[in-house]
């Protein structure tokens, strides 16, 4: 079975002064939230679609979902964890507690706050996880990277060829990933930035899909004028 995991935990503090979480804020009318619900709830592949988002926002996130997905129970929404991997472990304990983990288990997991993901990234996240048990959605950088260590003075210069920026969604076979993830140290946990790093840090390959420049993280409020312009063209393509 193959599950939609939407990560709704941000706080949106680099919004700007906002009364709610980045994901809540309207986009074209509609929440963001509910723009990145849709790009999964038209799939037929997914089983559930489960968005997971702070205890506080629980109840408005299920007045959303009750709202404008009316006559479907296909979208749960859970409370997430401490962390990223945390709600992402979250969502694993839902989906073996009402449907069981086997190798055959998928998680597509996903920002709440990038509604612009496409049905040939969620495919192709789908099968590569299918194929190859983890992978990450990326775009090749087009800025030159620099490293510093100190956060004053450039330590080195990656070869850009080799740089890509990471994307959502990230899919890996749920049940390896629980495993991964458990058998971690603290130290280890200390330094995960995303879920993805749980297989590098493990040895374990990560398969890179196509992702799309669009595809952009809502963070910042310049995002938002760039996010209604995408949200027009996508109108005036259909």
């Amino acid at each position: 079975m193959v599950f939609g995991i939407i990560l709704a935990g941000g706080v949106g503090s680099r919004m700007g002064d906002t009364k709610k979480p980045k994901q809540f804020i309207l986009l074209g009318g509609k929440p963001i939230i509910v723009h990145t619900i849709e790009k999964f709830y038209v799939n037929p592949e997914f089983e559930k679609i489960i968005v997971l988002c702070p205890n506080q926002w629980l109840n408005h996130t299920r007045n959303l979902v009750a709202n404008y997905f009316p006559k479907d129970n296909n979208v749960v929404v859970i409370e997430g964890g401490r962390d990223r991997n945390g709600t992402i472990m979250n969502s694993l304990a839902y989906i073996e507690q009402n449907y069981g983990l086997d190798e055959d288990t998928i998680v597509v997991t996903h920002d709440a706050v990038r509604p612009f993901v496409t049905h040939r990234i969620i495919e192709e996240n789908i099968r590569y996880a299918q194929e190859y048990g983890a992978c990450d959605t990326v775009i090749p950088a087009t800025d030159t990277i620099v490293e510093s260590q100190d956060h004053t003075v450039i330590h080195a210069i990656p070869d850009r060829k080799m740089m890509y920026q990471g994307q959502t969604p990230q899919s890996f076979q749920a049940k390896k990933l629980k495993e991964l993830y458990e058998s971690l140290t603290k130290e280890e946990k200390d330094i995960l930035s995303d879920a993805a790093k749980i297989f590098v840090i493990k040895g374990e390959e990560v398969r890179l899909v196509r992702g799309e420049t669009f595809n952009i993280k809502l963070t910042y409020p310049y995002d938002l004028k760039v996010a209604e312009a995408l949200l027009a063209e996508e109108k005036n393509e259909k």
